[in-house]
């Protein structure tokens, strides 16, 4: 039985509906925003990397890169080693992007707890922490104990 009743899923799912109106106002999709993370962070990555990287096929990629280009936020370059492909670059516009996707969440995230007293939001968020911790090990681990009561489960039925 599912004690939380798959809230801390709902609230992902409120605060990503959250994050994806804001960045629509700035004209960015989060596909966009994730491609813009990627580059700012790996400036020279090429256009395939983006693509493996972000586990998305070529069309998808060459489609978001040429969008991204058109308003202003990635430049392309020669790749010296290979003639063939180009290295992107965040321009200064996409440095600047005021409502990153963390920034958008942490807002919401902040709005949300604002109206709990401190205490209680010093023990949830130490709460929170332990949950995050443990579910990071697990996926470490290759999720082998969730895994585990899964298949119970089905063998049960």
């Amino acid at each position: 039985m599912d004690e939380t009743e798959r809230k801390m899923t709902k609230i992902a799912r409120e605060v990503g509906k959250f994050t994806v109106q804001t960045m629509k106002e700035e004209g960015i999709g989060t596909a966009e925003f994730d491609v813009i993370h990627l580059v700012r962070h790996n400036p020279g990555i090429t256009q395939t990397k983006v693509r493996e990287t972000l586990k998305i096929d070529k069309g998808a990629a060459a489609k978001r890169v040429a969008s991204l280009e058109n308003k202003g936020y990635l430049i392309r370059k020669p790749n010296p080693d290979d003639g063939r492909s180009q290295l992107l670059y965040a321009t200064e516009k996409a440095e600047n992007l005021k409502n990153s996707k963390a920034h958008i969440e942490a807002l919401f995230y902040e709005w949300l707890l604002a109206e709990l007293p401190q205490e209680e939001k010093d023990a949830f968020c130490r709460t929170l922490d332990t949950l995050y911790w443990r579910s990071k090990r697990q996926r470490q681990a290759g999720f082998v104990d969730v895994a585990a009561l899964l298949a119970k489960e089905e063998n049960d039925e």
